[in-house]
């Protein structure tokens, strides 16, 4: 590589003054060769001699070390010329020949030494000028910059390493127009060949954008920038440009543009309103939800002036929280009342959050909105409920005695009200019975064994009747204790098919009684309503296939074994569940009145009161064990007394009559008492009877293929399948076959069957509404 001017006179004029033994060297140095050439030339007897072969030994010195050492050089040449007789030549006097070279000299000296710092300076604006020139190399490299020039006359250009950089060429590639569009995409290749004829043709070169594929098959996208320059005639001589690598640019565009897309297509997915605005209002982009909701064009949704839209009572309150948020320029939200494009007012809760750009400036707020409609009328309602409530508490802390006493009453009544579907059957099939066979005597007095037969049923299913209406009648009473010497085995045994029927079929039920003979001071009705809440709690806590155990004993308790029960004899009653358990919050609240976990509707939360509260007063106490996933033990210990009550006996009820046909009748009943009485009511009606006590022995008969004019079927049986069932495979398989339903149900549970072609006959019935009963269904069979 050459060296450059600039570069060779750094090496031999120094910058800075040299060490003096280097300035010593170099100025003896050239003075010895001064010496050398003269005596070489004119002979050795003269050769320090003053002559002009010195003078360049006076610029060599001065150029390296300054015009010091070049005056110093001078001055030992001349000292030296003394030791000789000759100075120049012997025509010339040696004053004058001394004279003449000191004037040539000291010209020589000044001349050099300026010289010596035009050259210093020419060194270091080389030096500048090589570090722009690099730095400028640099950043043109940095940000894919690069110059190029066009001779337009010779076809050929100058490239930067840049430039051929940014085309993927080869430096040795001759820069000529086409090796340039040899590297442009095909696509864009014609465009930027007309732009350059273009150029051509009008002296004005437009910025224009293209790709080039490099050779790796990498694709660049490059801005060309040029000036055209003319003659006078205005044709074009030669251009100068710049080409920019601007592939980041386009890549970050279109991932903006991605990015943009993505999030319209989240905002319009989102079922709220969005928005971005700017900074002086205006909207520059709103969601599906939101253009929806006014029912606009997109464009005149961004540009809709709300306040068009709002409830007259809001707008003024809007306006200025509006004016308040905006200018804090912090997060704010509004709620108010919006016309929506269908005509309805809808509360809308909107949030706006500032946004700023990248260096921090305000640039508008960023909004989303929330239809809070529903949530503001549940909020009304919970207000009301709230008020309703607050005024209910204030009335039962007032009147503390009246409130217990209706707790104890409501309570009876959700108890009865759960059972309501199933002692109404119970009743209605002992009415059955009791009808039916007042029903037979009436219409047979004379025959004693019949008459003594249905006189025995009857009084039966009154003294059930009886013992329901004595539990019914305990739940529902509204008085103070009656506490009475009771046996608490007995009663948990006559309350035990209440309680039974209370638990349902899908959860196990069990009794374990172990206080014979052991007799507690109780209310009967209350000790039964107590018990029938704790069962009814604990069924509710246990999911299906479950267990739920009573179990009593006799105990004595020690000091402290009871919170808040004084030491003594005890009869303890346990109610036992495996169902979902308590957590120790829970438990610590159960006893509190309208305290409850169970769903709105499902419960008022007095039960548990209503126990602890019967338990206090009648001097016992209440323990519970209880554990999340492990069930639940409650456990009451009621005060043991040495005497004993006997139980309430149950009392007695009333009969039916007949009818006259021969059918062959297939009747369908659980409850064999019920069958009984039905079956005899039928053979008096003159018809046979074959029983089946449910579905499936029932189906069992029919498949048989014995001949029938007549099913009379039961619609709430056990098992899986119901009357309605039977009824519709018995036609299936004898079509014209007449069915009648017949159920002591009420309610929901006759929906199946109110549905059907049959006849419902509704439990208890006489003999005569059977009879015509059966005429209807013959009739229309």
């Amino acid at each position: 590589m050459p060296i450059k001017p600039a570069a060779l006179w750094a090496r031999f004029v120094p910058r800075r003054s040299p060490p003096f033994h280097r300035a010593l060297a170099v100025s003896l140095g050239a003075m010895a060769v001064a010496a050398v050439l003269r005596g070489a030339f004119l002979g050795w007897d003269g050769a320090l001699g003053l002559s002009t072969a010195q003078f360049p030994a006076f610029i060599l010195a001065t150029l390296y070390a300054g015009q010091r050492w070049g005056w110093a050089t001078l001055a030992a040449v001349v000292a030296l010329s003394f030791t000789v007789d000759t100075i120049l030549a012997e025509t010339i006097s040696r004053q004058a020949a001394l004279v003449l070279f000191l004037i040539s000299a000291a010209v020589t000296v000044l001349v050099a030494g300026a010289l010596r710092e035009n050259l210093l300076r020419l060194g270091e604006a080389q030096a500048a000028l090589d570090a722009s020139e690099a730095h400028l190399q640099t950043a043109q490299n940095a940000g894919g910059v690069g110059p190029w020039s066009w001779d337009v006359d010779q076809d050929v250009g100058r490239w930067s390493p840049t430039l051929y950089k940014n085309l993927g060429l080869d430096p040795s590639t001759r820069p000529t127009i086409r090796a340039l569009l040899e590297v442009i995409h095909p696509e864009d290749r014609e465009r930027v060949r007309q732009n350059n004829v273009r150029a051509l043709k009008t002296g004005r070169m437009d910025p224009v954008e293209y790709r080039v594929v490099h050779p790796d098959g990498q694709v660049r996208w490059l801005l060309s920038r040029g000036d055209v320059q003319v003659d006078e005639t205005g044709r074009a001589r030669h251009a100068v440009g710049v080409n920019i690598d601007v592939t980041d640019r386009h890549v970050a565009e279109e991932q903006v543009r991605e990015s943009e897309a993505r999030f319209r297509a989240l905002a319009d997915s989102a079922p709220v309103l969005m928005w971005v605005s700017r900074s002086d209002g205006k909207r520059e982009f709103a969601n599906r939800a939101y253009v929806d909701f006014l029912g606009e064009p997109y464009e005149t949704a961004i540009a809709f002036d709300w306040r068009k839209r709002l409830h007259p009572d809001d707008l003024d309150r809007i306006l200025a929280e509006q004016i308040a948020g905006e200018s804090s320029r912090k997060l704010f939200e509004l709620e108010a009342r919006y016309l929506r494009a269908d005509g309805q007012w809808r509360w809308v809760r909107s949030i706006s959050q500032p946004r700023y750009d990248p260096l921090g400036a305000f640039i508008g707020f960023i909004g989303i909105g929330f239809d809070v409609t529903e949530a503001k009328q549940a909020q009304a309602d919970l207000q009301r409920i709230n008020d309703l409530l607050a005024e209910r508490v204030q009335a039962a802390l007032a009147e503390r005695d009246e409130a217990e006493a209706a707790l104890r009453h409501a309570q009876k009544l959700e108890a009865v009200g759960q059972l309501t579907g199933g002692v109404a059957h119970d009743f209605n099939n002992l009415l059955t019975v009791v009808i039916g066979a007042l029903d037979l005597i009436q219409r047979h007095p004379a025959d004693a064994a019949r008459r003594d037969r249905m006189i025995e049923a009857a009084l039966g299913a009154a003294r059930r009747g009886e013992r329901l209406t004595q539990q019914l009648l305990a739940f529902s009473r509204r008085q103070a204790l009656n506490p009475q010497p009771v046996r608490v085995d007995e009663l948990v045994a006559e309350a035990e098919p209440l309680l039974r029927r209370a638990v349902g079929e899908a959860v196990a039920f069990s009794v374990r009684p172990s206080a014979e003979g052991a007799t507690a001071m109780v209310d009967p009705g209350q000790f039964e309503a107590a018990l029938m809440n704790l069962v009814v709690n604990a069924r509710d806590a246990t999911a299906h296939g479950g267990a739920i155990r009573i179990e009593t004993a006799a105990c004595e308790l020690a000091e402290g074994q009871v919170p808040e029960t004084a030491p003594g004899a005890y009869v303890r009653l346990c109610v036992h569940d495996t169902g979902v358990g308590m957590a120790p919050e829970v438990m610590a609240r159960v006893f509190e009145p309208f305290f409850t976990t169970k769903e709105v509707g499902k419960g008022t939360g007095l039960g548990l009161s209503q126990v602890y509260g019967f338990v206090r007063q009648s001097g016992g106490g209440v323990a519970i064990e209880s554990a999340p996933g492990r069930g639940a033990t409650v456990r009451l210990y009621l005060p043991r007394v040495q005497d004993s009550a006997p139980l309430a006996e149950p009392s007695r009820a009333p009969t039916a009559p007949a009818s006259n046909a021969s059918l062959k009748v297939l009747l369908v009943e659980d409850d064999p008492d019920v069958g009984d009485m039905i079956a005899a009511m039928l053979e008096e009606l003159g018809h046979k009877v074959l029983r089946a006590s449910g579905v499936t022995p029932a189906l069992e008969i029919l498949r048989g293929g014995e001949a029938l004019d007549l099913l009379l079927t039961d619609l709430i049986m056990p098992g899986d399948k119901t009357g309605v069932d039977l009824a519709r495979e018995a036609v299936a398989m004898r079509p014209g076959l007449p069915v009648i339903l017949s159920s002591g149900y009420t309610g929901e549970s006759l929906g199946p069957a109110e549905e059907t072609p049959w006849p419902l006959l509704r439990k208890p019935y006489s003999a005569e509404a059977l009879a015509q009963t059966i005429e209807r269904a013959v009739e229309a069979g």
